[in-house]
């Protein structure tokens, strides 16, 4: 973004804080900024407190679902955050979108953003991040048109799903359990309670689904992880010199902690094992580290193919990361826990205790493992059939069966 831009996204942020908060409301985020520059845990709420306490979840509207057209094709609102590079939650939801404006539905794109930037100020980035989106980039703050069905597609934006006077069913796209974000408090119990909306879940696994029908008695379909095979894939002819870390300390539950610990322990038992790590700068590790930093899916596919292993660790909803190791011939070694063997559901991914000697031992079984090219084949073909267009059908197959009834 050009300096010209980045002056004008600033001032329209500033104005419509005033706008909406009033002076104090600039005043109390230059001081959250200030604290931030100075180390302080200090970070702009999630969501407008005006939305919450609009949503009264004890008064639910009518559906009301416009008639659809002879030809068959939907009108779908999808509210979202503004996209975050490398977020594989956005990618996800993307390749959704595009699946459904392939079959000739119509999908737009309302912007939740709690930091005032407006929808146009994010378009050039989306139009340039997923340039197979064809509909509008809007403000949900402006209000919804009409549409068929109303997706939600995380905790902080169905918030406005609810209270938003548009016509449309309202679906909640689920890819992990949030309120597992948060200690327990204000912020888990806020999230928590959007799954009380009255929405209908399409999650990313089984294990969702079952959950919030299970606790919270929420209607929820499914649908199995797919794997861009032409993205990620084995390379022939290349020579694997090491294990690789997703280290990220912005998202707490692929735990960087422990996974660095892993990666000390096991560094002291293979010191001429390569230790790759990406998703943002770490700094040394030691002198066979190499930190990759912020990468692109294709550099990514090279490092994976580079590796034994890779380290994907999990605290909730499993990650896209350890098909699209499988796929490039690398072995992940995960954590263990339900959530993750229910959605892997793969013969090739290793699990270990969520403890650095454990994972470490993983890790080394890996790595020393006899004809390794025989395992990594047999890996990638694992999940050589998984494709994103098996999720696109399913969610297609939910909305007919839903709206039109």
């Amino acid at each position: 973004m050009k300096p010209v831009q980045v002056i004008r996204r600033r001032a329209h942020q500033v104005s419509r804080i005033v706008r909406e908060q009033g002076v104090r409301g600039v005043s109390a985020r230059a001081l959250r900024m200030a604290a931030k520059r100075l180390g302080a845990d200090s970070e702009v709420f999630p969501v407008r407190l005006e939305d919450v306490r609009a949503a009264d979840l004890g008064e639910r509207r009518p559906v009301v679902v416009p008639p659809v057209p002879a030809d068959g094709s939907l009108t779908i609102n999808w509210i979202s955050t503004p996209p975050a590079p490398g977020s594989g939650g956005h990618t996800t939801m993307f390749r959704l979108i595009q699946h459904l404006e392939s079959l000739g539905h119509t999908c737009r794109l309302y912007l939740y953003d709690v930091y005032g930037s407006r929808a146009v100020d994010h378009e050039p980035v989306i139009r340039a991040a997923y340039p197979g989106f064809r509909g509008p980039v809007l403000d949900v703050t402006a209000g919804m048109a009409d549409a068929h069905a109303v997706f939600a597609t995380a905790w902080m934006t169905a918030y406005p799903a609810f209270n938003d006077r548009c016509a449309g069913k309202r679906f909640y796209l689920v890819q992990d359990y949030e309120p597992w974000f948060f200690p327990v408090g204000g912020l888990s119990a806020l999230a928590e309670n959007t799954y009380r909306m009255g929405f209908h879940g399409f999650t990313a696994g089984r294990f969702l689904a079952e959950k919030l029908r299970t606790d919270v008695g929420m209607p929820a379909d499914w649908f199995d992880f797919g794997c861009d095979a032409d993205r990620y894939h084995l390379r022939e002819g290349v020579a694997r010199d090491g294990v690789v870390f997703y280290a990220r300390r912005l998202a707490p539950r692929r735990a960087i902690e422990v996974g660095l610990l892993a990666l000390e322990v096991f560094a002291e038992r293979h010191p001429d094992i390569a230790i790759h790590t990406y998703g943002e700068k770490i700094g040394s590790l030691g002198p066979k580290h190499v930190d990759h930093g912020l990468v692109t899916p294709d550099q990514l596919n090279d490092i994976y193919n580079r590796c034994y292993a890779g380290l994907s660790l999990s605290m909730t909803n499993v990650s896209l990361v350890p098909h699209e190791m499988l796929a490039a011939g690398c072995i992940p070694v995960v954590n263990e826990a339900n959530h993750n063997r229910v959605v892997l559901d793969n013969d090739h991914v290793r699990y270990a205790p969520a403890t650095p000697h454990d994972l470490a031992r993983a890790l080394s079984d890996v790595v020393t493992t006899p004809d390794f090219a025989a395992l990594a084949q047999a890996a990638s073909a694992s999940v050589s059939g998984r494709s994103w267009d098996a999720a696109g059908h399913e969610l297609e197959k939910v909305l007919r069966r839903e709206l039109l009834v």
